[in-house]
């Protein structure tokens, strides 16, 4: 059950490098829905333009907004009605949801790695962060919901270049009921935290979300003593997994515990939250 632990920090690094480069490359569109969360001038017809070129990721964006709990008379038959209707945001949100969710289930990896968990909390964790957002006074809010999108890559990284260690850890940690970062830290060194804080890192995305997902399971690590996006990335987290919406085993929470909204003193509008992101992901849930 014990596996050895590697005394040496690049070489560990070096493998969870190997793996990242393994992973699908981002495609073109994808990479510019990227950048253009660090852009603050981004008009709609850019983002239409970005989505047209791509049939099959205009074909579900359309999808999205002619959903029926949307209610619109008629039809929307344009990316840029679309675009123009819900935002730039939410479209722009949408699009990467897809283009993350579509490349990522061309992963092949042995059981116990589940492609279609992994998407489902991902795009949890986005959602909730992004609803949160809006209402905490935690800079950098327009990227919350990439770094939520985005927080756990680290556990994929860990599953393509530790493929031995990353059964062990599932098993260590119901064998022992011990936290994931616990066992992840026993048997191969760094965690899935810091695993996906070095993959946004070399994906060059912008550092306040490089470090959300890497301090997500510790944001005081990210600012000390200040909210910070790492704060509400853990809270969507925390969330997300209460709801069921887990890439581990977790018994499924019908409420999710007030610890969770703690940190942001959201309390009083957990509620609207909750409701808002449930309608917001059975939308999305259907892309994928």
């Amino acid at each position: 059950m014990t596996l050895p632990v590697s005394t040496n920090a690049e070489l560990v690094r070096g493998q969870a490098i190997e793996g990242l480069d393994r992973l699908p490359a981002f495609s073109p569109i994808l990479n510019r829905l990227l950048a253009m969360v660090a852009s603050d001038d981004v008009s709609f017809a850019e983002v239409a333009v970005l989505i047209e070129n791509d049939a099959v990721l205009a074909g579900n964006v359309l999808r999205y907004v002619n959903s029926a709990q949307y209610g619109f008379q008629g039809t929307v038959n344009s990316v840029r009605h679309a675009v123009a209707i819900l935002g730039v945001n939410t479209i722009r949100n949408v699009a990467l949801s897809f283009s993350i969710s579509r490349m990522w289930t061309h992963v092949r990896i042995p059981e116990p790695w589940s492609g279609a968990k992994f998407n489902v909390h991902s795009v949890a964790t986005a959602l909730l962060a992004d609803l949160i957002a809006q209402r905490a006074r935690a800079p950098y809010p327009e990227g919350a919901f990439v770094a939520g999108l985005l927080h756990d890559v680290g556990k994929l990284i860990i599953a393509v270049s530790f493929p031995r260690e990353f059964g062990a850890i599932r098993n260590l940690c119901e064998l022992t009921s011990r936290s994931e970062l616990e066992c992840e830290g026993e048997l191969i060194g760094p965690t899935h935290a810091q695993l996906s804080g070095l993959a946004l890192e070399r994906w060059r995305l912008p550092r306040p979300i490089e470090r959300a997902a890497a301090c997500h399971h510790e944001p005081g690590e990210a600012d000390a003593g200040r909210l910070h996006l790492a704060h509400i990335v853990r809270t969507a987290d925390r969330l997300a997994n209460e709801l069921g919406y887990s890439v581990l085993e977790h018994p499924k929470s019908a409420e999710p515990s007030d610890s969770a909204w703690d940190a942001l003193e959201l309390g009083h509008c957990a509620q609207r939250i909750l409701d808002e992101f449930q309608v917001e992901f059975e939308l999305s849930r259907a892309l994928f």
